[in-house]
């Protein structure tokens, strides 16, 4: 009877596919549906979070118009420019040549000249260096230093004995010759004889040179003769030697007791350049040097020297460009 009971024409519950509880849940929820949905809502808050427009001092960029330069401000530019770099030219210059007389006064050996010990104020700088302890050895020092005061001894005396012709002149004007000699031989002597023999010897303690050697020899032996003349004092000559001194003290005794000191002098030096002559004689022939080894030395300095191979080069170019003409 349950079959009749119901109503034919109402809608089957099982057959209804809507009727399912996963689609009424959806369809009875208040979410909107998809083409309603907005993902960009308006609200209240979004709209009270923009941002207003600035209305600070800031102005748009305005665009200006181009303007070319005039022909006088681009030559001024470009005189300055010139300006500048020919300052920055003559900086570098100065720069290179203070560099180039640094080089040259520290010499071949690389190290800073230290002879003569002059200020640095001083316009004129130090020629040589020159350290016993350290360039001579151990063995020559002692010879090469007595070599070394006899020459500062002997300047003295020569400036000793331009004192005494000068005190000579001003008793008697016969002297004249005496005092213009003396001023003579002590521009000449006392740098020569630093070049010509002090020198030499110092570089053949140092280096063992046999061309040193026999350099020091042959001047040295010259001036060993130059000191006997002084001590003896030829008239006329300007040395206060003996003869010198005893002539004029029967005339002048202080005058002649100046020039009997300087006498002195020159014999002092005489007999110490005798005896050193000996003592490096001695050392030479220990050295092992030898003629044969001086001539090598001589040729491999001549030929290694720059100025000898610039005259040679000049010499070739000459010969070569006088063929060339004459065949012409």
């Amino acid at each position: 009877m349950s079959g009749f009971d119901s109503n034919p024409f109402a809608e089957p519950t099982g057959d209804n596919p809507f009727n399912d509880p996963s689609v009424t849940q959806v369809t009875n929820s208040s979410i909107e549906p998809v083409d309603q949905y907005n993902p960009f809502p308006i609200t209240d808050n979004l709209a009270a979070q923009t941002t207003p427009a600035s209305t600070g001092p800031y102005q748009p960029a305005v665009l200006q118009p181009s303007t070319e330069p005039s022909p006088q401000a681009t030559a001024a530019a470009a005189q300055a420019n010139l300006l500048r770099q020919q300052e920055e030219l003559e900086r570098k210059a100065a720069e290179l040549d203070r560099r180039e007389q640094e080089i040259q006064s520290r010499g071949p050996t690389g190290k800073e000249n230290n002879w003569p010990p002059l200020p640095k104020s001083f316009p004129i700088k130090p020629c040589f260096y020159q350290d016993f302890s350290e360039e001579i050895p151990p063995e020559y020092q002692r010879v090469c230093k007595m070599i070394y005061y006899l020459w500062m001894f002997s300047c003295v005396a020569l400036f000793l004995n331009l004192l005494a012709c000068l005190a000579a002149f001003t008793t008697a004007s016969s002297y004249g010759m005496d005092f213009g000699l003396s001023i003579l031989w002590l521009i000449l002597f006392a740098p020569c004889s630093f070049l010509c023999w002090y020198r030499p010897i110092y570089k053949a303690f140092k280096s063992d040179s046999s061309f040193s050697f026999f350099f020091f020899f042959f001047v040295f032996f010259f001036q060993v003769a130059i000191f006997i003349i002084q001590s003896v004092g030829i008239p006329n000559w300007g040395n206060s030697g003996w003869i010198t001194a005893f002539t004029i003290i029967s005339t002048n005794k202080a005058v002649g007791a100046i020039m009997i000191i300087v006498s002195i002098l020159f014999t002092i030096c005489a007999v110490l350049s005798v005896i050193l002559l000996k003592m490096v004689h001695s050392m030479y022939r220990r050295t092992g040097a030898s003629f044969q080894k001086a001539q090598q030395e001589f040729s491999q300095g001549v030929f290694t020297s720059k100025t000898f191979q610039t005259a040679a080069a000049t010499a070739a170019t000459s010969t070569a460009q006088g063929t060339f003409q004459g065949n012409n």
